[in-house]
This record gives C-alpha cells, sequence and structure tokens, in this order.
C-alpha cells in the first residue's frame, strides 16, 4: 500500500506541474482534463491512506471517511478556528475514530493548492484562521463556507471560541441518550477552565457547562463581534480569494495590496 500512496503523490505532483503549464499556456481545454484526472488522483489518494488507518474496533466502519471529512465534521460541530490537538480529541471522543495530529500537518497546504489550482471546484475547503495582521494563524484550521468574520481572529477571539466549542460540545451531548464516556471527560478537562462550569474534578454537567459558557461570553461577545468584523472589511478590501481563506505570508503583500 505504501508503493502505491507513493504512485499516487508523484502522480499528483505531476498533475500539478501539468495543470499550472496548460493554464500559462492558455490551453483551458488540456486544463480542465488535468484537473478532473487531478481530482480523481487525489481521491484515490484519500481512499488508499484510509486503508491504510487501523479501523476502530468498536466501530470499523467509520475509518471510511476520508481524512478530510472526519475534520470538516469536528468544525461543523464546534463552529469556531479550532487547533489540531482539539478536533483530534473530537473526533476520538465524540465520533469514536482515531485522527492523528501527524496525519493533519499538510492538509491545510494542500487545500490551498487546490484551490489555486482550481478554485472553488469543492464544496468547501479546510482553510486557515486569520490573524489580524491577515496572515493565517498558526495551527487554526476553520471551514471556507463560514462567514469571513467566523474565519478572523481579534485579541479576545481565542477566548471566545474556546467558550463557544465548549458550549457546542456540551450541547451536542444533551442531544444524546447516552453520551460516550470520553466525551464527558473531554467535556470535564474543558469546563475546568471556565468559571462555575464545574466544581473539583467531578464529571460536568452538559447544561451547567452551558449556562457558565454563556455567562462569560456576554462579556466578550460585543467587543470581539467589532473587532472581528474589522478584520473581516480589511481582508474583503485588500486580499484577493485565495488570500482571504488561506492569509498572507509576509507583510509586504499585505503593503502590495493596499
Amino acid at each position: 500500500m505504501s508503493e502505491s500512496l507513493d504512485a499516487l503523490e508523484r502522480r499528483i505532483s505531476e498533475l500539478r506541474a501539468e495543470v499550472r503549464r496548460a493554464v500559462k499556456a492558455r490551453d483551458g481545454s488540456l486544463a480542465r482534463s488535468l484537473r478532473g484526472d487531478l481530482r480523481r488522483a487525489e481521491m484515490a489518494w484519500d481512499t488508499a491512506v484510509t486503508a491504510e488507518e487501523p479501523a476502530p474496533s468498536h466501530e470499523p466502519e467509520a475509518s471510511l471517511l476520508p481524512i478530510r471529512e472526519q475534520v470538516h465534521q469536528a468544525l461543523a460541530l464546534l463552529g469556531v478556528p479550532t487547533a489540531v490537538k482539539l478536533i483530534v480529541a473530537v473526533n476520538d471522543a465524540l465520533f469514536s475514530r482515531t485522527l492523528r495530529g501527524s496525519q493533519l500537518t499538510s492538509l491545510r497546504r494542500d487545500e490551498e493548492r487546490s484551490f489555486r489550482s482550481d478554485p472553488y471546484a469543492r464544496p468547501y475547503y479546510l482553510c486557515a484562521a486569520l490573524t489580524d495582521r491577515l496572515s493565517p494563524a498558526r495551527g487554526l484550521l476553520a471551514d471556507s463556507t463560514w462567514a469571513p468574520e467566523r474565519r478572523v481572529l481579534g485579541p479576545l477571539s481565542p477566548r471566545v471560541d474556546f467558550l463557544v466549542s465548549t458550549m457546542r460540545i456540551a450541547e451536542h451531548l444533551t442531544r444524546l441518550a447516552e453520551p460516550p464516556p470520553g466525551a464527558l471527560r473531554l467535556l470535564s478537562r474543558m469546563a475546568q477552565n471556565i468559571p462555575g462550569a464545574v466544581e473539583g474534578f467531578i464529571p460536568a454537567d452538559p447544561a451547567a457547562v452551558i449556562l457558565a459558557a454563556q455567562a462569560e461570553l456576554e462579556v466578550h461577545r460585543a467587543a470581539d463581534a467589532t473587532q472581528r468584523a474589522e478584520v473581516a472589511a480589511r481582508a474583503s478590501r485588500q486580499l484577493p480569494d485565495v488570500e482571504r481563506l488561506f492569509g498572507v505570508a509576509t507583510m509586504s503583500t499585505l503593503r502590495g495590496a493596499c
């Protein structure tokens, strides 16, 4: 299987180079054909990687989801830009699937390459959260379909997003007849960082966690929304589509766009 993956990776690299040459030569027909070949090779790569992962013994069919779809499902639940470590923890605790952080290391770069070679060909992209400098926030992934204000960060955003993600996990657990023990442990660890959410080290009550998180959110929400709106407005004015999703690499790029 490793040899097959190596061959697919070489084929994907070759196709990306051929797509760039076809675009540069303004050969639209060839470029479209090559992009179709590239998408099929990428799907085959996803399938091959998934096949190499050991299936969880309690839910073997879960590993059939491609890695990017597993990440997308975790982001959809959390609703905010999220660190890889928490995505892995949520995937394990709530969906009974095993992801490794190393599997996500190149994911955002792969998504950016895909967008550059064929913009908006996919229904969503796993993109970067943008800092107030419009650069990609280190280690945070977001969903390209979210409103710009949700994909950018202000000074208060890390705390606000932590509270929101904790609430979303708690809300998810209230809808389950029997919440998984691992999910309750994850919520309890997160609740330790919210005043009034849990007493001592007893298991957290999802309803109590929601109330405590909401109370603190009321303190920060308005200021954070104002800061994020300002960052999103600058991104909209100054950046082309690809950099609105994946950020600018240097400040010199930004100065050139002003």
